[in-house]
């Protein structure tokens, strides 16, 4: 397929690309993509998605880095055609995406447990001038919230469009105004920080404090989690994560050896899943600042030094901070 157009989907809290938005191509690249899929098509069955796993593998990609926004209309004698067809996309790795124009019954968009909700292009060349467009956005917002899903503003084309999406919550965007310039690099409008005291001693947001995470698949036992462990001891976790690198469990290095060095430690243990042992992870989105990640590492008494996992806008794992690095840079402001 040759490429049509494509255009990168930024981060509009930090003004990183972190997709790209795909019209009749599957371009090549390191950034995953989003792609338009017409609801009838699922509806269809699974033989008329062949065309697009095969797109998929001729262009070198995995179906987990493919988010798709399923566009139209699914009738309610539909419904249970259409949940088959989802839980396939799930199966095959897909993540969903869904059209904020109401064409698929909020139940279904629930269960399907999207990663985002896409405004319609028209609803965001509104909304600067109309408080009932801006009403939609806001309502889709707090249903992505509610879902833990992200809102994203397409077609956007000038800074009026894009204050508007911010003030609606909405997180992710593309259009003209967010397209590469004459040297390839985007430029994105942020906002104008905050200069107030309050704002200074909120302290650097944790991706300025990023290091790198120890993974292991969410499935492996509590020996991979021991090798791991060995071989550098200065890794003090281990962050197990599923197939997207979205964490599922944390085992900080302490709790962990204890429990396996204990008597008959390895035998209860060592062949059987490491999540048994894990906790659940703490999760912190990257932009969050030092402060804020302070206080939600003391909300666990019993856990207040463990390693906190940085998450990206899709809640895959980006890395992990140490809270000792978070009271050191805290301290100095």
């Amino acid at each position: 397929m040759s490429s049509q157009f494509t255009a990168p989907v930024v981060d509009l809290d930090t003004g990183a690309v972190i997709a790209t938005h795909a019209t009749d191509s599957i371009p090549q690249g390191p950034l995953p993509l989003l792609l338009d899929l017409p609801v009838q098509v699922v509806l269809n069955g699974a033989g008329a998605l062949a065309p697009l796993h095969e797109a998929l593998r001729r262009a070198g990609r995995h179906p987990r880095e493919v988010v798709l926004t399923l566009r139209g209309t699914c009738g309610e004698t539909e419904k249970d055609v259409f949940k088959v067809g989802l839980d396939g996309l799930r199966a095959h790795g897909y993540l969903l995406a869904f059209s904020g124009s109401g064409g698929v019954p909020l139940d279904l968009v629930a269960q399907a447990s999207p990663y985002l909700l896409t405004l319609e292009t028209e609803l965001v060349a509104r909304m600067p001038r109309d408080h009932r467009s801006v009403a939609v956005a806001r309502a889709t917002a707090t249903l992505a919230r509610g879902l833990g899903a992200h809102v994203l503003a397409p077609g956007v084309e000038d800074e009026a469009e894009l204050g508007a999406a911010r003030n609606c919550g909405v997180r992710l965007a593309y259009g003209p105004l967010l397209a590469p310039g004459p040297d390839g690099r985007v430029r994105v409008p942020l906002p104008a920080p905050e200069e107030t005291p309050e704002a200074f001693m909120l302290g650097p947001r944790v991706q300025e404090l990023l290091l790198p995470a120890v993974t292991l698949p969410a499935q492996a036992n509590a020996e991979d989690v021991v090798a791991a462990f060995g071989h550098e001891p200065s890794i003090s976790s281990v962050i197990l994560v599923d197939e997207y690198q979205r964490p599922k469990g944390s085992l900080d290095r302490s709790r962990f050896l204890l429990s396996f060095a204990a008597r008959y430690g390895h035998a209860l243990h060592g062949k059987k899943p490491a999540h048994r042992l894990a906790d659940p992870p703490r999760t912190v989105p990257r932009t969050t600042p030092a402060v804020a990640a302070m206080q939600a590492a003391g909300r666990d008494s019993t856990r207040v030094y463990d390693d906190l996992v940085v998450t990206d806008e899709l809640n895959r794992c980006l890395g992990i901070v140490r809270v000792s690095d978070l009271i050191r840079h805290v301290s100095k402001t």
